[in-house]
């Protein structure tokens, strides 16, 4: 397994393409929920952390830069598509390790579904906000500092 990290623009259009491929197949189809995933120019802000394989992308997350679409910086768009690996913790530790490293942050907020708040919980996170519905799935914000890690 390979880990990638790049900014928007250092991704070919064969990984681009792979990205979108996976984040349409969870949030989209899996998740039987139709929503716009190419959000504005967000993706353009963000670093693109993947583990993928010859068989392609296993997960992925996007790191947002500070500002775009909060105060602080943002680890997105997570998912894994083999599942029960590991690779949802290792997908969010790298992106919080992104988020230090190469953004210089010290806190990074989620918008997390809420089921998996408890998934979160166990790598840092806090909940602080009330549950409310994005594209009719229920989230709520969580906040990690790097002290908590």
């Amino acid at each position: 397994m390979e880990l990638t990290i790049k900014r928007f623009d250092e991704l070919t259009v064969h990984e681009l393409h792979r990205i979108y491929q996976a984040r349409m197949a969870v949030f989209v189809v899996e998740q039987h929920c139709p929503y716009q995933d190419i959000d504005g120019d967000v993706d353009l802000h963000s670093w693109h952390v993947f583990a993928h394989d010859e068989d392609g992308i296993a997960a992925y997350c996007r790191v947002v830069d500070a500002g775009v679409t909060f105060n602080e910086t943002a680890v997105g768009r997570v998912l894994t598509l083999r599942r029960g690996q590991g690779l949802g913790a290792l997908i969010v530790r790298e992106g919080l390790r992104v988020a230090r490293e190469r953004a210089g942050a010290d806190t990074v907020r989620i918008e997390a579904q809420s089921y998996a708040q408890g998934f979160y919980e166990k790598l840092g996170f806090t909940r602080v906000s009330d549950e409310f519905l994005e594209d009719g799935i229920p989230h709520v914000e969580m906040i990690w500092h790097a002290e908590a890690d």
